[in-house]
């Protein structure tokens, strides 16, 4: 299994022979101005919310690989009046996708669509790829919910917003990794905007001090799982 970064809340895991891309936000990201998203692949785009830094480059995206959108009603709603066809409306709870099973999670934080419409609640998502469970947070504040997930799964990665200002901080990151029971984690949403910079080397000292690792992968970096 593969996990390539391409800045914010932004990557794409390969696994089971598919390509899953998640919020994509690359082009108006200064930090991923050398990623070739003309040469992004993808099968499937999933989407946690309606924020411009998660959706910013989705409609170019699902219409240059022909990926199967995944979103809340209320975003796929909007992604299919962009003149996306290929999408799968979706709600909280677990969902039988053709890749398998999919669990729609909580999410503390807002949601709405570029053209300013609803964009339902925020979500994340637990995805079961090659024996391997993957939680990724979306965007979000530190929230008891997340202590279902140990009840659910054996987490295998975890990967949390840590920036801080508008979701979870380091500190708060590391509580939620103690409440998912997953040691290995992967940080996502920091350092592209002045609000949600971080020191990263405090961070990585951060959660090695509470016996867990965290990965942050340069910017078009791929890593092995």
């Amino acid at each position: 299994m593969k996990y390539t970064y391409y800045g914010q809340s932004c990557f794409l895991i390969e696994a089971d022979g598919k390509k899953f891309l998640f919020d994509p936000f690359i082009k108006s990201n200064q930090l991923a101005k050398d990623v070739d998203i003309s040469k992004i692949e993808a099968d499937y785009i999933l989407v946690s919310h309606g924020h411009g830094d998660h959706v910013a480059d989705l409609v170019e995206l699902a219409k240059q690989t022909d990926a199967q959108v995944i979103a809340v009603v209320e975003v796929a709603k909007w992604i299919k009046a962009q003149g996306v066809d290929k999408v799968i409306d979706i709600n909280f709870g677990t969902q039988t996708l053709p890749f398998g099973k999919l669990r729609t999670v909580w999410a503390v934080h807002s949601s709405s669509n570029p053209d300013g419409s609803y964009g339902g609640n925020p979500a994340g998502f637990v995805l079961e790829l090659e024996g391997k469970q993957i939680y990724f947070a979306g965007d979000t504040a530190l929230t008891l919910e997340m202590k279902l997930l140990a009840e659910l799964y054996h987490l295998d990665y975890a990967i949390l917003p840590i920036g801080g200002h508008y979701t979870m901080d380091v500190d708060d990151a590391v509580i939620a990794a103690k409440y998912v029971d997953c040691d290995q984690v992967i940080g996502v949403h920091y350092n592209t905007f002045p609000p949600i910079s971080i020191n990263q080397e405090d961070a990585v000292a951060k959660f090695k001090r509470e016996g867990k690792t965290l990965l942050l992968p340069e910017i078009g970096e791929t890593i092995t799982l």
